[in-house]
């Protein structure tokens, strides 16, 4: 699959926060509605990978937005309360361990992004998706944007969307084993559960058994 041609600032030309001059563009542009689409979970050992899709409010954005991975749980959590709240649309979606086995990880990504999209209650005219890559079969046009949840608040309000929703599946499944602590990694190569698996062996249907310990 062709890659698009992304949108690849420098590292000095970051915000410090997230801003909403891609939407104010595609918004001058006649390019509204605008969505935000992110993932959650590409490199864990363990679970679905999540994506989310969310439409804002530009009259009502909510505060503390920011790339998810900068955030503590507590203040995702009260952040994703106020998307919930404020914006006009969000999905989410995931794309299970053995789907991503059957072939790889990034096009379970993409795949995510594109059915959050494609569920979202209110259609837009333009995505704005984080990374180098559009996700295929789109509704409309799309826009790669490199660290797009650093850059695009409604990319950032996907990404905090995607990494809520992952947490609490992993945190359900570490309620029904406890015996790999996924309610504490969600699912990521800590020691911990590193160990479980040596000791224990794979969860059929959870682990990602393309992924490597499980390759060897």
């Amino acid at each position: 699959m062709p890659r698009s041609q992304p949108d690849s600032p420098l590292l000095f030309d970051l915000p410090v926060r997230p801003d909403f001059s891609l939407e104010r563009e595609a918004l001058r542009n006649s390019r509204w509605p605008v969505a935000g689409t992110d993932e959650a979970g590409r490199g864990p050992l363990a679970g679905p990978v999540v994506a989310a899709a969310v439409v804002l409010d530009p009259e009502n954005i909510p505060d503390g937005l920011d790339d998810s991975k900068r955030m503590d749980g507590a203040a995702r959590e009260g952040v994703f309360t106020e998307i919930l709240k404020r914006a006009r649309a969000v999905s989410f979606s995931a794309v299970c361990a053995g789907s991503i086995d059957s072939g790889d990880i990034r096009k379970a990504s993409l795949e995510a992004m594109r059915r959050s999209v494609a569920t979202l209650t209110v259609k837009p005219l333009l995505v704005l998706a984080d990374g180098r890559d559009v996700p295929p079969g789109l509704p409309c046009l799309g826009r790669a944007v490199v660290k797009g949840d650093q850059r695009s608040q409604s990319i950032a309000a996907a990404s905090i969307v995607a990494k809520v929703m992952r947490d609490r599946m992993m945190a359900r499944a570490g309620a029904c084993d406890v015996r790999y602590g996924f309610e504490l990694h969600m699912g990521y190569a800590t020691v911990r559960h590193r160990t479980a698996i040596l000791e224990h062996g794979p969860v059929t249907r959870l682990h990602r058994l393309s992924f490597a310990p499980f390759r060897t």
